[in-house]
């Protein structure tokens, strides 16, 4: 038993002295290992090749080699470098502080200039007495009491009164392009017959000649030229079937005109809304008063073209040819109507002329012309083109006159005070 059991005991020993060996050495080695491994590892943190040498990086390549007593020469010379900048911001804010103020004298700079602007407020103070309400200075009105002064005989308290003469020649604007003279006849380039010289003489016959309206002097007025200023009349009449488009002279010219007390009277050849007429006239116009804050307006039925007309019985818009009643348009300056639109074709309805008694005038001249009648349109009355009976034409002239008149007078009640504005 002790020799079976010794071997087996000395190998127990020496395995048990083999493993000690082992541990103590396992022991010893992960001391050292520690100890000089952790100084290894914390010197290759700090010498990250990235950060030094060349041009002065981040950090010097002598930091590294000493850290301990750098860090402690360090520490009591802190409160110096502390105090040092906190000395040279105090001085900083010191400094930019004066100037802060004279930043603030900026508004007390901008206080003389406040000064100055009374006289240029009590300039402008009497600006209220010299304006009206629709911003018509004295000076303006004084120039469109000039250029529309002619037109109403004796002085008028209101428009479309019966009692007032009127005397005026009208015009037919020819424009660049288009048909401008769709609904007139004209001979040897005098104009003969056609709407607007068959109106004017219902407004003369009808008015026992109280309104002058020379319809036998119907012209053509070239829109580009100065004769508009001289001969002054109460309104341009444009009509047409195409497109067209102004000049820029033509353009200049009419807003001249319309500021002095002019109106543009324009009326669709082809009755209703977007035909080629329709289109450039809108388009026209407003170049003509490109104000942003100007538009087309429909003009209600209490406007005074209704409200105070020369015939009163005439109190809505009338049915045009084929029975277009589009509305009424008008684009306005100082408050007034500058240019007003048709867009029912009533010109074509004034092809055909009535008499002083409200009949069709069937009158031919001695080589047996018809004198005031457009035959194409007549005899398709009954066809393609509607709305052409003496009821209705004489409602459609009447509405005219109203039109006409309203034109002649608009601007006499602000005008009438122009000395005072």
């Amino acid at each position: 038993m002790p020799s079976a059991k010794q071997p087996l005991l000395q190998k127990l020993i020496e395995k048990f002295s083999n493993s000690r060996d082992f541990t103590i050495s396992f022991i010893l080695h992960a001391i050292l290992v520690a100890v000089f491994g952790t100084s290894v590892l914390f010197q290759a943190v700090q010498e990250p090749p990235d950060f030094e040498g060349e041009g002065g990086g981040f950090v010097g390549g002598e930091a590294t080699t000493a850290p301990p007593p750098t860090t402690q020469q360090q520490v009591p010379q802190t409160p110096n470098i502390t105090v040092t900048p906190t000395t040279s911001t105090v001085n900083t804010i010191t400094t930019v502080a004066p100037s802060a103020m004279n930043f603030t004298m900026a508004p007390m700079i901008v206080t003389p200039v406040t000064p100055t602007a009374p006289p240029d407020t009590q300039m402008a103070a009497p600006k209220p007495s010299t304006v009206s309400g629709d911003g018509l200075t004295g000076a303006q009105a004084s120039a469109i009491k000039a250029f529309t002064g002619g037109w109403g005989k004796g002085s008028g308290s209101g428009t479309g009164t019966r009692n007032r003469e009127f005397e005026f020649t009208a015009y037919i604007g020819q424009y660049a392009g288009g048909n401008w003279n769709s609904t007139i006849q004209s001979i040897g380039g005098k104009i003969e017959n056609g709407s607007l010289p068959n109106l004017l003489y219902f407004m003369s016959s009808w008015s026992k000649n109280k309104v002058k309206t020379n319809y036998k002097n119907v012209k053509a007025i070239k829109l580009d030229t100065d004769e508009i200023f001289s001969v002054k009349p109460p309104f341009i009449f444009l009509t047409g079937t195409r497109d067209f488009k102004l000049s820029d002279k033509e353009v200049e010219n009419l807003q001249k005109y319309v500021r002095l007390g002019g109106a543009i009277w324009g009326d669709s050849s082809v009755p209703g809304r977007n035909s080629r007429f329709d289109i450039a006239f809108r388009r026209e116009m407003k170049r003509v008063i490109p104000d942003v804050d100007k538009d087309w307006e429909e003009l209600p039925t209490t406007h005074p073209i209704y409200a105070q007309a020369y015939f009163p019985e005439v109190k809505n818009i009338p049915p045009g040819l084929n029975f277009y009643k589009e509305p009424i348009y008008a684009l306005k300056i100082y408050g007034e109507i500058a240019i007003i639109y048709t867009a029912n074709d009533y010109g074509d309805m004034w092809q055909v002329g009535l008499t002083e008694q409200g009949q069709v005038d069937m009158r031919r001249n001695e080589k047996g012309t018809p004198v005031a009648i457009n035959e194409q349109i007549w005899n398709n009355r009954e066809t393609y083109l509607r709305n052409i009976t003496p009821e209705s034409l004489i409602t459609t002239y009447k509405f005219g006159t109203n039109l006409v008149v309203h034109l002649l007078t608009r601007w006499e009640n602000k005008t009438r005070t122009a000395s005072s504005l």
